[in-house]
């Protein structure tokens, strides 16, 4: 369960576990008694933030509402899923209160909290939520895997194509809130919710504004009266001068290498996540190419200095290594790489490969979907010239670069070198994103692949912890022998925001914040 914010020792270990921010020290006092050393919460106020990550989904006049459609800013502050995912990336209750698989796995009962009430005042019900998953499960690919979904009393009986036994963090994913039961074609375009927040008004795809909602299930909470958030996509130095200026109480998505200037910045806070996105090199294995080698991908992964990557673009604190999965260390199972940059094995395999004076790969595209990207593939290419690869890079506009990305892929399994931004969740989800199927991957395949993907269904099936983490842990040994992506670098999210903007927690999920504990002194 989650830490009790009542609790002088969870509320330390919350501190201690998502930073204090901008190196101030922690008296004695504040060590051990947080709560007790600063003011009680204070109630009402207007909280202002904007957002610079860029987002495809947002909707227009009509859709704008709908949690399908505003990713950026944030669903949850007016929506509810029936689990959420806290700062550990452990899921946690929300509106189901209690879940119970079959012994196979294939059957969840998803136990529904009582007593919520939707923004107009109604009851939310188990048809609400039959209705909803209704929805999802046409529209977006985490439903895809129920294939049915029925009331049993006060209950919800969701039926899988096949055993998962994380599915209760898919439960928590921000495509899947919980909205008022009406026909597909008409269901969540209200706006109306369970969530804290309630939406008063919206500019579709620059701002939205939202009051409390007095009949919020978590007594007590929200602490603001209003909620306001603008969209500010790749726009970072709007954001800061915006901030600076006295507009926002704060920004997410800040540029992490932005962070040694921002520590000397006078009346700032700031927090960076324990993980967060990290820049995956999607690598195509098709016939032709010198990729299509293992040796050559793994001369390439060991040739990218990745810790100079993160030197460089990010610094000490604000970037962390990954391992060429989908996997973060915010993850239990995740398994740092042991052996990172060696330009001797990597030449060595080049020579076996038949490239004894090195070899020239094609063209690698990326977009600048945060603002360092370009600053990391720059680096990037230059480090893999000592084991002598030659890596051309093209930079293309965000705006329709992964339509492009994936131009007919699906017909002739034939991948572009490109860049694909990846958000942290749990093994199950994330693993099974390097699928031989999935463009993510590359259309990997071959014997390597296989294990992998055997190892997968084991796991989904397998109800114990412990031995799903050992079978995850030899699925990420098999992603870097195999190199179907390469993980260029990790970024921490980073926030900042007012001193006098209170308990605004960030999150490696920056989708899965919240913002019912904030409030302003």
């Amino acid at each position: 369960m989650r830490p009790n914010d009542n609790c002088p020792i969870d509320a330390m270990r919350r501190r201690l576990l998502t930073g204090a921010g901008a190196g101030a020290a922690l008296s004695l006092c504040e060590l051990l008694f947080p709560r007790a050393a600063q003011a009680a919460p204070k109630r009402g106020g207007t909280f202002v933030y904007t957002n610079t990550y860029p987002n495809n989904r947002m909707g227009d006049a009509r859709t704008g509402r709908h949690p399908q459609h505003w990713l950026d800013l944030n669903n949850r502050s007016a929506y509810n899923a029936l689990t959420w995912v806290d700062e550990n990336l452990e899921v946690q209750p929300e509106l189901a209160t209690a879940w119970e698989p079959s012994a196979d796995l294939k059957v969840w009962d998803i136990t529904l909290r009582e007593g919520v009430l939707f923004h107009d005042g109604r009851e939310m019900t188990a048809d609400d939520v039959v209705s909803s998953y209704r929805f999802h499960q046409t529209a977006t690919g985490y439903a895809k895997q129920i294939v049915k979904v029925e009331k049993v009393g006060r209950k919800v009986r969701m039926t899988l194509d096949a055993p998962n036994s994380e599915f209760p963090y898919v439960l928590a994913e921000y495509h899947l809130m919980i909205m008022p039961a009406a026909e597909k074609e008409a269901i969540g375009l209200s706006g109306i919710g369970t969530g804290p927040f309630r939406i008063a008004s919206l500019d579709p795809k620059r701002r939205i504004i939202l009051e409390r909602n007095e009949k919020y299930w978590r007594a007590g909470f929200p602490y603001l009266d209003r909620l306001e958030v603008v969209s500010s996509p790749g726009r970072m130095e709007g954001a800061l001068n915006g901030f600076r200026g006295g507009l926002f109480d704060a920004v997410i998505g800040v540029d992490p290498g932005l962070l040694p200037d921002l520590e000397r910045t006078p009346d700032l806070k700031y927090s960076l996540s324990s993980s967060g996105d990290q820049a995956l090199m999607v690598i195509p294995k098709v016939e032709g190419s010198p990729l299509d080698d293992k040796r050559v991908r793994q001369a390439l992964a060991l040739a990218v200095d990745r810790e100079k990557i993160i030197r460089i673009v990010y610094g000490k604190k604000a970037g962390w290594v990954g391992n060429d999965s989908h996997l973060t260390p915010a993850n239990a199972a995740f398994q740092p790489l042991q052996r990172m940059h060696d330009v001797a094995r990597a030449r060595a395999l080049l020579a076996e490969a038949g490239h004894p004076n090195g070899v020239k790969l094609p063209t690698f595209y990326f977009a600048p979907t945060w603002p360092e990207v370009p600053r990391v593939f720059q680096v990037l290419a230059e480090s893999v010239k000592e084991a002598g690869i030659v890596l051309p890079i093209e930079q293309r506009p965000s705006d329709g670069y992964r339509q492009w990305r994936v131009e007919d892929a699906e017909k002739t399994r034939k991948h572009r070198f490109a860049y694909t931004p990846a958000g942290p969740r749990n093994p199950g989800v994330s693993l099974y994103r390097l699928r031989p199927d999935n463009n993510e991957s590359g259309y990997w395949r071959g014997a390597g692949c296989d294990e992998y993907m055997a190892l997968y269904q084991k796991s989904l099936a397998e109800p114990s912890t412990e031995k799903r983490r050992a079978n995850y842990v030899r699925m990420q040994e098999i992603l870097r022998d195999e190199v179907p992506t390469l993980s260029a670098g990790g970024r921490r999210n980073l926030l900042i925001h007012k001193p006098n903007v209170h308990d605004l927690r960030n999150h490696s999920q920056f989708w899965s914040m919240r913002f019912d504990e904030v409030w302003k002194s």
